[in-house]
């Protein structure tokens, strides 16, 4: 089965087509962020308008590139079309949604509706050594932190999530604090190298008391009131302290996701943990959750850097998974803003994923 995904969530316009048999025959994606990085974040409207002029041009070179054909009588036509339907900025994912519908329909073949962080979490299927279920997932995108325990494709359970700032807006809302560029998880870590890791010690939010809930909004507040106590005449703190803090602010999220990824570990009795999400491709992050999983005998997985982000490659293999499974849409055209993952319909037969 060949399956065209379609990313529309935020501020990515991802695009690519995936084969049951072949794996990932081509993906291209498209980011907004100089578009907002003028604003410090995302403003919804010109996401909704960037991936109007993107989509279209983005699926015609796929197809292209993967050699895929729109006639059915073509052994390498398209199967079947996956989007992101929620969760994300409704207008974003009205955008995905209206054209993934529209095509299926022109073209006669089903669609299906994908959960954001469900791709986001299958995405390590697309490398050549994948995790075998069961596992421990973390999930570190944008405004979502969570621990989820995956049986199976659709058989999640929530173990711990973030009661307020996920880590993505911690690091966003503290490279604005140091005046860096949108996004701020790269740049905090490009500074944190300079960084002396002993100077200054940030709290661990949560990890004094059990359960596996985030909350980095203390953190945040945190980090404030170092800059301010450090500020000089310019308003900022020198060029020294900067790097100091953006390297005791990494240290404290890597530290806070560590312990609790290892007491979710401890919990399920599990060995095999997934990352997924924008921070997973967080270097310091992979090196001290590998360590902790080799301590333990287990093993830690994660997509390579280009699909930590948003991207169609993810949703086309969720998708996918669940069109052989038989699941489709109706007609309507799904855009859920807020959506639980621990709502989704199983897939009870898993496809082995293409090599």
């Amino acid at each position: 089965m060949r399956i065209l995904g379609i990313e529309t969530s935020c501020d990515e316009t991802g695009v690519a087509v995936y084969d049951s048999e072949r794996g990932l025959l081509a993906h291209l994606l498209y980011s907004q962020v100089k578009v907002h990085a003028e604003y410090g974040g995302v403003v919804p409207e010109l996401a909704s308008r960037d991936h109007v002029r993107r989509i279209l041009p983005l699926i015609r070179q796929v197809l292209a590139d993967s050699a895929s054909s729109r006639d059915r009588s073509d052994s390498n036509s398209i199967d079947g079309i996956a989007y992101t339907a929620g969760p994300g900025l409704v207008g974003a994912l009205m955008v995905g949604g209206s054209v993934a519908r529209a095509l299926a329909y022109a073209w006669g073949v089903p669609a299906v509706g994908v959960h954001h962080m469900e791709g986001h979490l299958l995405a390590p299927m697309l490398e050549d050594n994948p995790p075998a279920f069961p596992f421990v997932a973390l999930l570190v995108s944008g405004g979502h932190t969570q621990l989820v325990k995956v049986e199976g494709i659709g058989r999640y359970r929530i173990l711990g999530e973030s009661v307020d700032d996920a880590a993505g807006e911690a690091f966003d809302k503290a490279a604005k604090m140091l005046d860096l560029d949108y996004p701020g998880g790269p740049e905090i870590a490009r500074l944190a190298e300079q960084g002396d890791a002993a100077r200054f010690r940030f709290p661990r939010p949560m990890t004094d008391r059990p359960g596996l809930d985030f909350s980095f909004s203390g953190l945040k507040t945190f980090t404030l009131n170092t800059v301010a106590e450090h500020r000089q005449a310019d308003g900022l703190p020198d060029d020294q302290t900067m790097a100091d803090i953006a390297c005791a602010f990494q240290e404290a999220v890597v530290d806070t996701l560590v312990i609790k990824c290892r007491r979710a570990l401890e919990q399920t009795g599990l060995k095999t943990l997934v990352i997924a999400g924008g921070v997973s491709a967080n270097r310091v992050l992979r090196q001290r959750l590998a360590a902790a999983l080799e301590k333990v005998g287990g093993e830690v997985f994660y997509a390579r850097n280009e699909f930590c982000t948003d991207n169609g490659a993810m949703i086309a293999y969720a998708g996918c998974q669940r069109l052989l499974a038989g699941q489709q849409d109706d007609l309507a055209i799904r855009a859920i803003p807020r959506w639980p993952m621990d709502t989704l319909e199983p897939v009870r037969q898993e496809a082995t994923p293409a090599q």
